[in-house]
């Protein structure tokens, strides 16, 4: 399977030559297409900073992050924004825009500087809102929706950016157990039957196991890669789970609570 992106001999961090505080080096990791990955680690371990990385929203300290056959330095940032498209954890100041106006604001790399759409673009953004279930929200002020139709609505602004890629920091940060569910299945569903590439990071381990299709696990000291079940057949998911009084069980790819 061809690679749609990928990380070689990658170092993340902070700073320059000098102050330069090295988060982790030696990365090795590749994004494929239709299917969708699960960034998951500890808190602190380096998740948001390797996102931002591969997004070129702070710069890598070494190695190269391909793009198809293009390094990622070598985009311009109008490139790049037709390429990948980035949801953030942080919660979007967006009161006094509709849901629609929202979405639309993904067509910036298309509309130049005037942001007028065009008759197409209105499509492009009707159907994303479609493909995350909130087209009746259109007309709806953004500063009055849930947590989870928020994320909804900054998921389908990305998908108006039409790219091949997608990057969410923790989408389900913020939601209930149902909305998370939900939520965990439409992004697969547009990997599935929308041909989307996506890498997510997140906390929630145990729905993780269930939806992804590929795990990124990042220790303190490495990341490891693979298709999920792979990754609970050769024991790398035990050796990360097991804890004192916490066990994976890589029959029915579960998590569950042991007396000691």
């Amino acid at each position: 399977m061809k690679d749609i992106l990928r990380l070689s001999d990658l170092t993340i961090g902070y700073g320059k030559t000098t102050n330069r505080r090295v988060v982790m080096q030696g990365i090795k990791a590749a994004l494929h297409p239709g299917r969708l990955t699960c960034l998951i680690g500890d808190n602190g371990v380096g998740k948001s900073t390797l996102l931002r990385t591969i997004s070129a929203f702070q710069p890598k300290l070494g190695g190269e992050i391909m793009l198809g056959e293009r390094e990622i330095d070598s985009f311009t940032r109008q490139e790049l924004a037709r390429l990948i498209g980035v949801v953030l954890t942080e919660r979007p100041q967006v009161q006094n825009l509709t849901v629609f106006q929202m979405a639309a604001m993904g067509r910036s790399p298309y509309t130049g500087f005037f942001g007028r759409l065009s008759d197409g673009d209105r499509r492009i953004v009707g159907e994303s809102l479609r493909m995350v279930g909130i087209e009746h929200l259109a007309g709806r002020m953004a500063g009055t929706l849930s947590d989870g139709e928020r994320q909804k609505m900054m998921t389908a602004k990305a998908l108006a950016q039409q790219t091949s890629v997608v990057l969410l920091d923790e989408p389900t940060a913020f939601l209930d157990y149902g909305s998370k569910v939900e939520t965990l299945q439409m992004l697969r569903s547009l990997c599935h039957d929308n041909g989307k590439t996506i890498l997510l990071s997140t906390h929630d381990l145990e729905l993780a196991l269930q939806i992804a299709d590929d795990l990124w696990v990042m220790t303190h000291e490495r990341l490891i890669t693979g298709p999920t079940a792979a990754l609970a057949a050769d024991g790398t998911l035990s050796r990360f789970i097991d804890k004192r009084g916490i066990r994976f069980d890589p029959t029915t790819m579960t998590i569950r609570v042991v007396a000691e």
